[in-house]
């Protein structure tokens, strides 16, 4: 598998669950290169969307690497 899918739906039902105030997504990229792909640019905003609608929020979108990392809210891509 190179490839996971994630769904507003099932983050969100799970924050609620747990009475969350906010969220967090973090995913590693087993190639090493956390340059974020373009079904991540789009998941994320996503996230963002369905987190804002619902009150809790996406605080930051964290990739990791090989010995290093990407994050949306850094690179200022949310």
């Amino acid at each position: 598998m190179n490839q996971t899918v994630a769904s507003p739906r099932e983050l969100f039902l799970e924050a609620l669950r747990c009475e969350a105030v906010s969220v967090l997504m973090i995913h590693n990229h087993p190639s090493g290169d956390p340059t974020p792909s373009r079904q991540d640019i789009l998941t994320t905003k996503r996230m963002k969307e369905a987190g804002e609608f619902l009150g809790i929020p996406l605080c930051d979108h964290i990739i990791i690497g090989d010995q290093t990392y990407l994050s949306f809210r850094e690179e200022h891509m949310m």
